[in-house]
């Protein structure tokens, strides 16, 4: 698999996660909704990641976190954050601007709860800057765009500021989310690089098996 041919299937699926986020924000209004797109089966994720192609990191010097151009618009005036926030909290309502007025949140990643949407972040589940350096650094803007704001595959997630400063831009290498949801987060990181033909690093690749063996 090429890091060339994947970008470029995920960029004619763009318009599929804009319409997917449209849909999420009709249908969810006023109800809880999933945190996370349900990623691939562990047996599908073992498949994926034999696929990944193995290769040192690198070009982490030219990384810039505004190649990725994020938190586009999506509706209205709802940005990826804000149909985030909707998707993952319960009981959302949302002022004129789609700012998350009163609703509750709980973080996949520590269980942190809270009812200031202010407080959460939006983490990209595989970092922008760990996606830079397995391959993203060779793309065009519009496939950064892509992988920034994707609302189709399990990429973006509410939790809370603490655990996502914790992660930073770490590979599950060296950062893993509680126990309970590892298995979910293996399934989810597999799925995204597969999708986005970026590559794994060694450590990187036997942290993931180790996981998906035990799912």
């Amino acid at each position: 698999m090429s890091a060339i041919r994947m970008p470029r299937r995920a960029l004619a699926a763009a318009s599929g996660a804009l319409l997917l986020a449209l849909t999420t924000l009709v249908a969810g209004a006023g109800s809880a909704q999933a945190a996370l797109p349900t990623p691939v089966s562990a047996a599908t994720a073992r498949t994926y990641l034999a696929a990944i192609p193995v290769a040192a990191e690198s070009h982490a010097d030219t990384y810039d976190r505004t190649l990725f151009p994020h938190w586009i618009t999506i509706a209205g005036t709802c940005d990826t954050r804000e149909t985030v926030l909707k998707r993952d909290g319960s009981g959302v309502v949302t002022n004129s601007a789609c700012s998350s007025v009163s609703g509750s949140w709980v973080s996949a990643y520590d269980n942190a709860t809270t009812t200031n949407a202010s407080s959460f972040d939006i983490d990209h589940l595989v970092p922008l800057a760990e996606a830079w350096r397995s391959g993203a650094w060779a793309w065009s803007t519009d496939q950064r765009k892509a992988l920034a704001n994707d609302l189709t595959r399990p990429q973006l997630i509410a939790v809370s500021a603490s655990s996502n400063r914790s992660k930073g831009d770490q590979d599950p290498a060296t950062w893993l989310p509680q126990a309970s949801y590892r298995c979910t987060y293996a399934r989810a990181w597999v799925q995204v690089k597969y999708f986005y033909g970026l590559n794994v690093d060694t450590a990187e690749k036997s942290a993931l098996t180790s996981i998906l063996n035990g799912c």
